[in-house]
């Protein structure tokens, strides 16, 4: 809500749960739906963010629920080190996880933001990508 904020955008929650989108803005006029992820997970020189939803609570049934691009209007990520992507519903590919920080998403990457807090990730010279 913050970036989106700082880009002029007025930002509201929905009432209850919603499965699809997690907050709408009006960006440039336009009202969206952004579906927003974190992700403290780092492995292989990449960010790994699950974009899928497999339950949650003791009544599970075994159900995959995969991200539908078609109930959203981009995906918002925010992950571990502070960085940050916003990318519109129709680029995102996957079924139940993005690997972000290399060069397939790069151009939808955003400002970075505050790390997660308590996420503490060592990026040394051997694990950051040319």
């Amino acid at each position: 809500m913050h970036w989106l904020a700082w880009q002029g955008a007025s930002v509201a929650l929905p009432v209850g749960n919603n499965r699809h989108w997690d907050l709408m803005a009006e960006l440039d006029g336009r009202g969206i739906r952004v579906q927003v992820k974190t992700s403290r997970a780092f492995r292989l020189r990449r960010w790994e963010v699950r974009v899928s939803t497999s339950g949650g609570n003791q009544s599970w049934n075994r159900v995959v629920k995969l991200l539908d691009p078609s109930r959203f209007d981009y995906l918002f990520v925010l992950v571990g080190d502070g960085r940050r992507w916003f990318i519109p519903a129709e680029r995102v590919e996957g079924g139940s996880a993005l690997r972000l920080g290399g060069p397939k998403y790069a151009e939808f990457e955003v400002e970075r933001g505050e790390p997660i807090p308590g996420c503490t990730v060592e990026l040394s010279a051997s694990t950051i990508a040319p």
